[in-house]
């Protein structure tokens, strides 16, 4: 199974952080799945490769061509394709995946994460997706998504579009146990077709 994991590219988050993230590859490993994400040499994305390479997994790295010039192209990727901007990235990342994992991260893995659950609900594909909720990082987009229930602008069973994980390994458990849940329409009520 090819898991993608979107994650910090930051160096300067707390070390309980590449803790989770560590632990995660390690875990992708002795599941004998392949590792993809963002390819990158800096933050959990590099924490995540390395400790998924120590332990035998094959790590898939996908950049954009503005970061190799950047020179933050990981040398732990196994394989590293280039595309030539964000979108095709995120689109490759998609198309390579079985499954989506998001560790705390900031703008881009928060982009990256909601894209993949709004293709979900738009029945695009029926592929799992875990939050790792280490240290309770996501605690107040999580309440940001209830809003969204209460309020109406979401139903209620959308929750199943994602899974909160605690740590890597119930989210690993909630992978290898995945059941597709039948999801209704997006919309509460559709226009009827204009039969003028």
């Amino acid at each position: 199974m090819n898991i993608c994991v979107f994650c910090s590219s930051s160096n300067a988050i707390n070390t309980l952080y590449f803790e989770e993230a560590r632990k995660l590859g390690e875990l992708i490993a002795d599941s004998n799945d392949t590792l993809i994400n963002g390819g990158a040499n800096v933050g959990l994305m590099e924490a995540v490769t390395i400790s998924a390479k120590e332990k035998g997994a094959k790590t898939i790295g996908i950049i954009p061509e503005k970061m190799i010039t950047r020179s933050l192209v990981s040398d732990h990727s196994h394989e590293v394709h280039v595309t030539k901007d964000m979108m095709e990235r995120k689109a490759r990342m998609r198309d390579l995946s079985d499954a989506f994992i998001a560790l705390p991260g900031g703008f881009g893995t928060l982009e990256e994460i909601l894209e993949v659950i709004t293709l979900r609900q738009l029945s695009y594909h029926s592929k799992p997706i875990v939050f790792i909720n280490t240290n309770n990082f996501f605690e107040h987009l999580l309440k940001q998504f209830e809003v969204s229930y209460n309020e109406e602008f979401a139903k209620p069973i959308y929750r199943k579009l994602y899974f909160v994980a605690k740590d890597s390994e119930e989210a690993m458990n909630y992978i290898k146990n995945y059941e597709e849940v039948e999801l209704d329409s997006k919309w509460f009520v559709v226009p009827e077709k204009n039969k003028g």
